[in-house]
């Protein structure tokens, strides 16, 4: 059992994640800017504490993430300005680190984006000609924060970023998925997806095996 401090908690992934953990016998501390966001469902179920939290700001990542073994980011910055990506990584990291030698540091896991993984055609997701703008920049912004997170010594956070497939979307937890590293996941017919409920259980997997340490990786169908 681990003890999961979860950024974004109220979004649409962050949501399956908490319920996934949960489901497992985790004990998760949700960390919220509203916390009456998360009154009922899930939250209210045995193993989980809901936080006021910021992780834009350092040291309310610290506060949150002491004594856990695991911070877990699903932040999305919705309609707002997809530089808040890059933000929240720097943010991420560098709560983590403020803790000292005193605490053990927890791992860090993120939530990527699709955007910079290679297509079986050689592009990366985001050279296609048919992204709205609006889409690009969100992709862009996932891909700078993962190329700070990819300066930080492993020895120093203990990072992972988990990105999806091209499409996510609500649908059916089967439990079954495939990985990959930076190329994308794509099935027999070309099509790369994965159900927002299959991809909190990839992640909810890598809290507990921590198989892919300073890496970003990938999964789909």
């Amino acid at each position: 059992m681990a003890k999961i401090a979860l950024f974004g908690a109220t979004g649409s992934i962050g949501t399956r994640v908490l319920q996934e953990a949960l489901a497992r016998g985790h004990e998760v501390t949700a960390v919220v800017r509203d916390p009456s966001k998360l009154t009922g469902g899930a939250a209210d179920g045995k193993g989980c504490a809901v936080v006021l939290g910021d992780v834009l700001d350092p040291a309310s990542v610290a506060v949150a993430g002491a004594g856990h073994d695991v911070v877990v980011s699903t932040f999305g910055p919705g309609a707002g300005d997809p530089g808040a990506l890059v933000n929240a990584a720097k943010s991420l990291v560098g709560g983590v680190q403020s803790l000292g030698a005193d605490s053990p540091w927890p791992r860090l896991v993120t939530v990527g984006g699709a955007g910079s993984l290679r297509t079986p055609g050689g592009p990366l997701v985001w050279d296609a000609a048919d992204v709205p703008e609006p889409v690009l920049a969100l992709m862009h912004a996932h891909g700078d924060a993962l190329d700070f997170l990819r300066t930080v010594p492993v020895e120093e956070v203990r990072w992972t970023s988990l990105s999806p497939a091209a499409q996510i979307e609500a649908g059916e937890r089967t439990g079954v998925y495939r990985l990959g590293l930076d190329d994308l996941v794509v099935d027999t017919d070309g099509r790369s997806w994965i159900s927002t409920e299959d991809y909190a259980v990839a992640l909810v997997d890598e809290v507990e095996r921590d198989a892919h340490p300073g890496v970003r990786f990938t999964v789909g169908y």
